[in-house]
């Protein structure tokens, strides 16, 4: 399998011919490319950073699995994925985690949010801190946004336990900001974890 990072929370999972995209939202300039290649698009949550309605609907043809929210969105197209749900999507194994989005303040309504286990690999959360009760390789670690901490991002890594990481939802922090929170997070800092960042665009092998 091989893994292909886009801007913000966006990345593309390869494997035998085909391709699944996560999360494809407003803030990733790439998502046109990505989900024009996609044999199926996931989707943690509702929020635009994640889910861009109008480029899906250019799409029809690509089926969507995510949260009923997104469902209300974009209608009976999109298959509901709730926590515990398993499913064999595009030729890729996918299992949900989690259940609600991180809190950003009490005035702001928590949404629905699954994280999302594939082939029993690769581990996106969407905006969440939820650790699921398998093993994981390859951890996609949020690193920006009103929800993040470091403190806390720190104690996610730990309780994964993840083989790498990789650090995704990256935009609102600047170059020094992205190298500066690697650094606090990584293998010399509070994880004991080399963090790995990708250029958008570039790919992995896992």
């Amino acid at each position: 399998m091989q893994l292909t990072k886009y801007a913000h929370a966006c990345v593309a999972l390869h494997k035998d011919g085909r391709t699944i995209v996560l999360d494809p939202g407003t803030f990733t300039p790439e998502a046109r490319t990505a989900v024009a290649q996609a044999d199926a698009v996931l989707i943690t949550h509702e929020h635009f950073d994640h889910l861009d309605e109008e480029l899906l609907r250019e799409h029809p043809g690509v089926p969507v699995y995510g949260p009923a929210a997104v469902r209300a969105k974009l209608g009976e197209r999109v298959t509901v994925l709730a926590p515990g749900d398993e499913r064999e999507i595009a030729g890729f194994t996918v299992t949900a985690h989690g259940g609600r989005h991180a809190p950003i303040h009490g005035d702001i309504p928590i949404v629905d949010n699954v994280g999302l286990l594939i082939d029993g690999t690769v581990y996106h959360p969407g905006d969440s801190y939820h650790a699921p009760d398998r093993p994981v390789g390859m951890l996609l670690l949020p690193t920006s946004g009103p929800w993040t901490k470091l403190g806390e991002a720190a104690d996610f890594v730990r309780a994964v336990k993840p083989e790498r990481v990789l650090q995704i939802h990256e935009l609102m922090l600047s170059e020094l900001g992205q190298a500066s929170t690697a650094a606090i997070l990584g293998e010399q800092g509070l994880t004991g974890r080399a963090i790995e960042r990708l250029a958008p665009g570039a790919t992995v092998e896992l």
